[in-house]
């Protein structure tokens, strides 16, 4: 299923700024960044529980905000690009 994840992290101190860094590392390894703090990942139920237990490990409940957003496993008529960034395919090999 395609999964998008939202989060906002309070930054205004040392320790904001390294779960920023952490969260968007943990989602990296799961998916896609398609704007700042916004990613997409094709994730199995298993993979979505551990990547949440993840990020919520991370987070500072009382300054931070995490969000995910199940577009299930058809979710290419629920999304439309508009602008400058390329889309991409999330089902396409990436080579890194």
């Amino acid at each position: 299923m395609l999964v998008l994840i939202t989060y906002d992290v309070n930054t205004q101190d040392a320790p904001g700024r390294k779960r920023l860094r952490q969260i968007a590392k943990q989602c990296v390894n799961y998916g896609q960044r398609v704007q700042n703090s916004v990613f997409e990942c094709l994730l199995d139920p298993a993979q979505c529980r551990l990547l949440q237990a993840k990020l919520c490990k991370i987070m500072d409940p009382e300054k931070d905000s995490l969000r995910f957003y199940y577009l299930g496993s058809r979710y290419e008529n629920k999304i439309e690009h508009f602008g400058a960034k390329a889309t991409y395919d999330p089902e396409d090999v990436l080579i890194l």
